[in-house]
């Protein structure tokens, strides 16, 4: 049967977690997996918040949830997902752009790191995540989780960038005061470049 993909088992980590009618986020929306999953795991009356800083990111996300239901206007809400709010917002922003009354209810934060994963864009020009935002983003996301609430963050260090990143996560989320968090790590032993996943679950 094998092991669980990283995104997989992230994903399982939040299913068992968000619920219908929950507040969940997706830091780094790319080109939307994640936002689709969570639209699923909290349903219609739950909300999304989805952050990128790049319109491409975005609009391949609102693509997705659309073909969710390509026969119905409004598709997503017909659809029986929330109709999930996506920012052109760094994560770094995260605490600011979301609403004050949400604060302490997000269920989930779902993380994945890297870079926009499409062939429209150049090796050269493409735009990666970076721990100088990273770090003050997850900072924000476990301050907006309510208790019991759980961080997702998909790691990938086989790129230029993204094990300097990794690093920085991983220290992050070791430092962390067990009274604050729980930190656990998902990984490949035999494969050092291959992405895995960090989660810390709200005490």
């Amino acid at each position: 049967m094998g092991f669980l993909s990283v995104l997989s088992y992230a994903q399982k980590l939040v299913a068992e977690r968000a619920q219908p009618g929950d507040i969940v986020v997706d830091a780094t929306v790319g080109t939307g997996v994640d936002t689709l999953f969570l639209a699923k795991a909290v349903g219609a009356k739950g909300t999304v918040f989805g952050f990128d800083i790049q319109p491409l990111a975005l609009e391949l996300a609102r693509e997705r949830l659309n073909a969710a239901a390509p026969s119905a206007a409004g598709a997503v809400v017909a659809a029986g997902l929330t109709d999930a709010r996506l920012l052109l917002r760094s994560h770094a922003e995260l605490a600011a752009a979301l609403p004050a009354t949400v604060h302490g209810h997000v269920a989930a934060v779902m993380f994945n790191l890297g870079y926009l994963p499409v062939a429209e864009i150049d090796a050269s020009a493409r735009v990666i995540t970076l721990a100088e935002t990273t770090l003050p983003a997850l900072d924000a996301a476990l301050d907006v989780l309510r208790p019991g609430g759980i961080i997702t963050i998909v790691v990938y260090p086989g790129h230029e960038g993204g094990e300097t990143e990794g690093d920085a996560v991983e220290a992050w989320a070791t430092k962390l005061s067990a009274i604050r968090g729980q930190a656990v790590i998902y990984r490949m032993l035999q494969r050092p470049q291959a992405p895995y996943v960090i989660a810390v679950e709200k005490r």
